[in-house]
């Protein structure tokens, strides 16, 4: 009896260990990328003016304004926007119950890039220009139409191999008509909606950076707020309401909760693809627990730190020239997405 209590402390005691230990890499990984992006670029900037430039906003007045005004608000959107994603897509995995399920495989983000070219074309030719509320209510509900028609066909079909497939339909579907607006659009407006249509953090400023810390602050409150009724969840739906989960409006929440952290990354990004899926596995997997209270907060600064670092390749790779955020995310999602199908086919 003895002997089984010291196996399970020493068992607890290594979990916490391993839990302290993958985030403090994750805090390392953060501050180290951080520094990274401010310093590199065409305008070097050495680690000792960098203090100076952070705290005090002291030094050469070029340096100061390229770190506050350019590099600092980039690094900040890719932080919150990259946790965002993450924890958008680990809310479509626990409500699909599979770890492929994620807001571009379903044709969510396809849905609100849709959504938002429209408003930006109409908004750029009766108004002058869209605010970034309006932008993110417009993806919001390019969101919700295209979960929509994926929770409809879920109700048809049982697998999920065809539900993905019907996901990926939706994508390609949104995305054909998001290229009709762009030829319909004004030389000005084609150029703009290219770059943000293929996924970008450039052109970001502080502005951007409290309306996204909001939105995402709210709603990934919100979701740790949820932690046991998705522990609850993740044990199977039987088992959920017999721990009083209302289950109709848990599955509600996890929608609408996904719609809109996924909808504030293509409102100001686009759409940017992987992150949804590789960042909730390999977290977990190093975590080596899927308890909600503890892979909620490691998902979200991993992904930060994911797509912080994928910026970083897309503005040093081949600098001058900028890659697009996405092709990055790609290069180093998409082996972990197939490498998770080939585990689950094994299995």
């Amino acid at each position: 009896m003895e002997q089984g209590i010291l196996e399970v402390q020493t068992a607890r005691r290594r979990q916490r260990l391993r839990f302290l230990l993958v985030f403090g890499l994750l805090v390392l990984a953060f501050c180290a990328i951080t520094v990274l992006n401010i310093n590199s670029g065409s305008a070097h900037i050495p680690l000792r003016d960098m203090w100076k430039i952070l705290f005090h906003q002291q030094g050469d007045a070029a340096q100061v304004s390229i770190v506050w005004k350019i590099r600092l608000p980039r690094i900040l959107m890719a932080a919150i926007l990259g946790g965002a994603l993450s924890l958008s897509g680990f809310l479509l995995q626990t409500f699909f119950g599979n770890p492929i399920a994620g807001p571009f495989v379903l044709g969510i983000s396809s849905g609100a890039k849709m959504t938002v070219a429209l408003t930006m074309i109409c908004f750029v030719n009766y108004f002058g220009a869209a605010s970034a509320a309006t932008l993110i209510i417009a993806a919001f509900v390019g969101s919700l139409l295209s979960i929509g028609f994926v929770l409809l066909l879920s109700r048809r079909v049982n697998t999920m191999s065809v539900l993905l497939v019907g996901g990926i339909m939706v994508g390609y579907i949104c995305s054909a008509v998001t290229d009709l607006v762009v030829t319909f659009a004004d030389d000005a407006d084609i150029i703009n909606l290219h770059n943000w249509s293929m996924g970008s953090f450039s052109g970001m400023n502080w502005d951007h950076v409290k309306v996204a810390a909001l939105v995402v602050a709210v709603s990934g409150l919100a979701v740790f707020l949820l932690s046991k009724p998705i522990g609850a969840y993740q044990l199977g739906e039987a088992y959920a309401q017999s721990m009083g989960v209302n289950i109709r409006v848990f599955r509600v929440l996890l929608i609408l909760l996904s719609s809109i952290l996924s909808a504030c990354v293509t409102a100001f990004a686009g759409p940017i693809s992987f992150v949804g899926i590789a960042v909730p596995y390999l977290v977990k997997r190093s975590l080596s627990t899927a308890r909600p209270i503890v892979v909620i907060p490691a998902i979200f600064l991993g992904g930060g730190v994911f797509c912080m670092a994928c910026d970083l390749i897309a503005r040093t790779a081949f600098a001058p020239r900028g890659l697009n955020i996405s092709t990055v995310t790609a290069i180093f999602g998409a082996p972990v997405v197939i490498y998770m199908m080939a585990r689950r086919k094994r299995s």
